[in-house]
Parts: C-alpha cells; sequence; structure tokens
C-alpha cells in the first residue's frame, strides 16, 4: 500500500522521535500543523511531525459530498454507523507511515499516534492492534469506531493514552469519548481523562496539557 500524501514537518536537527498526527472528518494534514510551535519543544528537539492526508471520498452522512474523510460515516448516530472496511484501510494507511519511519531509523518506541475527532478513531485502532510497542496515542474529541475489530495486541498492552474531550461539543459527545475511555481503562492501559469548557476543537489549556504529555512521552 502506498503512503499517503502528507505534510511533514522535519526537527531542527536529525529525527529520532515522531509523532504521526490524523486530522477530523472534512478537514487535512495542515490542520493542526499550527499546534507545533506552541509546544514549547527545545529549540534543538528531534521530534518530526507527520500529518497524513485522509482520501477524499463521499460520505452518505453528509449526502454524499466527496470530502476527506478516513471512511465513510453511513449514519450520524450516538453508536456511529461506519464502513468498517474503509476504517481498516485508514488503519494500514497509518501503519504504513509507521513503518515510513521506522525504515527512517526512529523506533516504534518513539513514535506517538495522535488524532483528532474521525482521525482519532483511527488512531485507537492503529494503535491498540498494532503489532510493536509505540510511545504513545493522543485521542482528541473522539470514540472508538469498531470495538470488535480491536485486537489489544499485547505488545501495546501498557501504552500510555491521554484521552482529552470538550464539555460541550456537540459533533463527539462527551459520553461517546467517556465510553471508549472506560474501554480502555477496563483493558489496563495506562490512561488519563482530561475535559476542558470547549466544544468540538481544541483550546489554548488543552495545548499545554498535550506539550506537557509529550515532553513525558518523548523524554524531550
Amino acid at each position: 500500500m502506498p503512503l499517503l500524501d502528507a505534510l511533514v514537518l522535519e526537527p531542527p536537527q536529525a529525527a529520532s522521535h515522531c509523532v504521526i498526527w490524523l486530522h477530523g472528518l472534512g478537514a487535512d494534514g495542515h490542520d493542526f500543523a499550527d499546534v507545533v510551535p506552541h509546544l514549547n519543544l527545545p529549540a534543538q528537539h528531534g521530534v518530526r511531525f507527520v500529518f497524513p492526508h485522509a482520501p477524499e471520498i463521499p460520505v452518505t452522512a453528509n449526502g454524499g459530498y466527496i470530502m476527506r474523510a478516513w471512511y465513510d460515516i453511513l449514519e450520524l448516530s450516538v453508536e456511529r454507523r461506519i464502513n468498517r472496511e474503509h476504517l481498516s484501510d485508514a488503519v494500514q494507511n497509518v501503519w504504513e507511515w509507521i513503518e515510513h519511519q521506522k525504515a527512517e531509523g526512529i523506533a516504534s518506541s518513539n513514535i506517538v499516534l495522535a488524532g483528532f475527532s474521525q482521525g482519532g478513531a483511527v488512531a485507537y485502532q492503529a494503535a491498540l492492534n498494532y503489532a510493536e510497542p509505540l510511545a504513545g496515542l493522543l485521542a482528541l474529541s473522539t470514540y472508538i469506531a469498531d470495538y470488535e475489530a480491536l485486537t489489544h495486541h499485547p505488545a501495546n498492552a501498557q501504552l500510555p493514552i491521554l484521552v482529552q474531550h470538550g464539555d460541550f461539543d456537540p459533533v463527539v459527545l462527551q459520553a461517546q469519548g467517556q465510553k471508549a475511555f472506560k474501554h480502555i481503562q477496563t483493558h489496563g492501559y495506562p490512561a488519563n481523562w482530561q475535559s476542558y469548557h470547549t466544544e468540538h476543537h481544541l483550546c489554548a489549556e488543552q495545548i499545554d496539557d498535550i506539550s506537557q504529555w509529550l515532553h513525558e512521552r518523548l523524554a524531550i
């Protein structure tokens, strides 16, 4: 499977770590690039940021409108009816980017997966099913899209997970995020929940917390 196109931000020095960050429905890889300068990384850090672009597909729940999406949403219910094959393909695409980073000399244990909204749903599946240890998972305003397809690979049984959600999110309800969080808690992952007085986007306080978490995960 060929690599998806992506916006790649190279670090000031040779890359030793990587964050692969997936955007939400209808956005693209540029959506969170502006967050990077606010993460307070050291001047000479070695963190490469990869922001893949989802393919453009018709989205059933949006009247068949063609937009960037990781998978088709068949129904915008609380449980979300989705195209599971598309989700599986998206996971494979993320794994291809992980393999590419490994070929560039970055160990999987130095790679963080992050995702917002629909991108976070893909990140959940990709991280919890991946067969080698990762550095962490950042789940932003998101949900688990396919519980049945989660294999919970033992390689990531101790994967640090940070789940963040807005209290007033009208797009992905906080209850959906809490359901996912309870699921990963039940499976024993070292996970933290953080909520913010915001809707379906990142706020400044949240970015500060992401910065602190990334510093811990990547030892920078």
